[in-house]
């Protein structure tokens, strides 16, 4: 730490520096001024940590020096020397900033011990700041996390209640993600290694975020990543009219990975699609152009962009045809209804269909709680042998083997309570920000609302209500933390729309206002 000491007698300055071992107390002294005027011209360009200083001075005082230190230079500790008769006027001078004083003749000890006291002070001012930084950058991290997911969600799962998805968007600051006319396309980037090295694993989380970083320069791009392609980034690309042409913007992605991270990428362009009902198509779709690239490091661009209408003829009906087969545990059905959506079609318009069925299984499965080692590796394999597109009986096999271990799952979740409860518990771990009751959870889990609020209440020790409420309030003092955040922002965020009434919440569940406990992890 830098010191400066202020004293107009030259003698008392040569003493202090005499009086104190500067180097073993982790101090060094860098200045010296002989008055309070000069001092602040030092200040203004040399960085000084501790300023000791003399009360009494001509031209500026060691009092008014301190109050200019405490205005202009508030991270500089101050220590004032005086006389014994100055005692009264010195104590009154602390609330202006000074953090010690000290009477002449100066004990060596005392010095130390003052030096020390600072030392500590500065010590721990610098850990909490570093503290909260990081726990900013966390939380931060966390908000985008949670776009991210939102993203995927929508991405991969079909869009139930467009207002509640729209509120949501609006809540995690995607509003421009919330137009149902609105054209976007999906790009899917693949990282592939050169000269056969083996750098994919420790580069994926620099190529996650320069992906990042690119979105952001783009401004109408959105990025997310699916666990299911770990070397792979999505784009969500916002089509409008000012928006640079997808042709320059795949080039930027390329030029950039290749410059900065070595390595060569395979990029599938997705058809442009209108809305978010259509958003699972629109990724679907560049995951296919993905799929048509060669084997190898070689860099490429798959474009699947001008797809045919013939793609998208996914009727709605059948979706939901085929999601209460297996909810209604009907394995017949099921098969019924995939026969029905996959015979007849073209080669890219059958593999096309059949990720739609993969995805709504994956759905299922993640809804129930039930990925386990088993479905996970099943729906890889499906998804592997939907890539090669040649292998369409291999592909029906596999969704029907996916289909018969879900619905396994799903009869064994809703014929013993405590799964079927620890399924909805994650489900509200996923989606507790949105408008959920009691109703709709016995809708979707397909189980009488009085039973369920009865069976929930044993098994969790908290009734429906109070346990989403408790969800919410946890996951507020989380974001809150974040200072980016307005406490408007964090209510929105965990599912209130009222800020005025998630106060009234928060403080009745913890004891403090929102800004309350945001103060105290500041103080």
């Amino acid at each position: 730490m830098k010191v400066l000491i202020v004293d107009d007698e030259i003698q008392i300055r040569k003493g202090l520096r005499l009086k104190v071992d500067w180097d073993e107390e982790g101090f060094q002294l860098v200045e010296e001024a002989s008055n309070g005027e000069e001092a602040l011209g030092i200040l203004q360009t040399k960085a000084i940590d501790v300023v000791i200083t003399d009360m009494r001075m001509p031209i500026m005082d060691g009092v008014e020096l301190a109050k200019r230190c405490h205005q202009e230079f508030s991270h500089v500790k101050v220590i004032v020397l005086s006389g014994y008769s100055d005692f009264d006027y010195v104590r009154n001078s602390l609330q202006q900033g000074v953090k010690d004083y000290l009477l002449k003749p100066v004990a060596p000890d005392e010095l130390v011990e003052a030096l020390r006291k600072i030392r500590k002070e500065v010590t721990d001012e610098k850990r909490k700041q570093a503290e909260i930084a990081q726990m900013s950058r966390l939380v931060h991290s966390h908000l985008q996390e949670l776009q991210e997911q939102f993203i995927l969600h929508l991405a991969k799962e079909e869009v139930l209640q467009l207002p509640i998805v729209t509120e949501r968007l609006q809540q995690l600051q995607l509003e421009e993600l919330a137009n149902e006319n609105g054209k976007v396309q999906f790009i899917t980037v693949e990282i592939r290694e050169s000269h056969g090295s083996n750098r994919l694993e420790e580069l994926r989380l620099p190529f996650q975020l320069l992906c990042k970083e690119i979105a952001q320069q783009q401004k109408t791009a959105y990025v997310f990543t699916d666990p299911s392609y770990p070397n792979m980034v999505q784009f969500l690309t916002l089509i409008e009219s000012n928006s640079p042409s997808t042709d320059q913007f795949v080039q930027h992605i390329q030029v950039n990975i290749n410059k900065l991270l070595k390595l060569e990428t395979v990029i599938g362009i997705g058809a442009i699609v209108n809305g978010l009902s259509e958003y699972r198509s629109g990724y679907i779709s560049s995951l296919l152009a993905w799929s048509q690239s060669q084997l190898g490091s070689k860099s490429q661009v798959m474009d699947q962009s001008a797809a045919s209408e013939e793609f998208f003829d996914f009727s709605p009906d059948f979706e939901k045809r085929i999601t209460n087969s297996i909810e209604n545990l009907d394995f017949t059905a099921f098969k019924d209804n995939l026969q029905m959506v996959l015979e007849g079609r073209s080669v890219m318009s059958f593999s096309f269909a059949a990720n739609q069925v993969l995805f709504m299984l994956g759905s299922l499965a993640k809804k129930y709680d039930v990925e386990t080692k088993d479905i996970q590796n099943t729906i890889w394999n499906c998804q592997q042998n939907i890539w090669k597109l040649y292998s369409q009986h291999k592909v029906k096999d596999d969704l029907i083997q996916l289909a018969s271990l879900i619905i396994e799952k799903v009869r064994l979740a809703r014929f013993s309570n405590k799964r079927l409860i620890d399924s909805i518990r994650h489900y509200l771990d996923q989606h507790y920000a949105s408008e959920i009751s009691l109703t709709t959870l016995s809708s979707l889990f397909h189980i009488n609302s009085a039973h369920l609020s009865e069976t929930f209440k044993h098994h969790v020790g908290q009734n429906f209500s109070d346990y989403l409420v408790t969800l919410r309030m946890d996951k507020a003092k989380q974001l809150l933390k974040d200072k980016q955040l307005k406490i408007i922002d964090v209510s929105n965020l965990v599912g209130f729309s009222n800020s005025g009434y998630f106060s009234t919440v928060f403080k009745k569940h913890f004891g403090q206002t929102p800004v309350e406990f945001r103060n105290s992890i500041e103080g």
